[in-house]
């Protein structure tokens, strides 16, 4: 697959009035759900990824599964772990939504914000872990920059216990 295929098809999208074989709101959240329920493997492979080489192990992953929020549908799936926690940063987070007046679903992070979110199949969520690592790695990057290094404990606790 083509990396820029998914964002080809996200703008065929607005061309088009669709997302993916939906043409209205209530197909769309259909297909938005099933796309979750793909991702959510995915979501939780980065996150346990970004525990094991970046917080030590120390993180807490969860998710939220699909619910419905003021401003449409939302899954999210974080990590947390005890710097953070103690600086009041809000944890690690990677989120598809589907707002009240978005044309289709996106993904974002707590401060990295809108991706296209065109998934319709387990092979689609997969080819959206480097898309996951962006969004969680430059989330890290920006809660470092609202505090410190001193955050991320694989660089807290000296370049001894940095891996590759």
């Amino acid at each position: 697959m083509n990396p820029f295929d998914a964002l080809v098809r996200h703008f065929a999208d607005l061309r088009d009035g669709t997302h993916g074989t939906a043409t209205d709101r209530a197909g769309k959240e259909t297909l938005f759900a099933a796309a979750v329920r793909h991702l959510d493997p995915v979501a939780a492979g980065v996150l346990e990824e970004v525990n094991r080489h970046l917080l030590l192990g120390t993180g807490e992953i969860a998710a939220t599964g699909l619910r419905s929020d003021p401003g449409g549908l939302i899954a999210q799936w974080t990590v947390s772990w005890p710097e953070q926690r103690a600086t009041g940063l809000p944890p690690l987070a990677l989120i598809a939504h589907y707002g009240q007046g978005f044309h289709h679903p996106h993904l974002r992070g707590v401060t990295v914000k809108d991706w296209p979110f065109n998934v319709f199949s387990a092979e689609d969520a997969a080819t959206q872990a480097p898309t996951l690592r962006a969004i969680i790695t430059g989330d890290l990057h920006n809660l470092v920059f609202q505090r410190d290094f001193r955050i991320v404990p694989v660089t807290a606790r000296g370049r001894s216990e940095i891996h590759s």
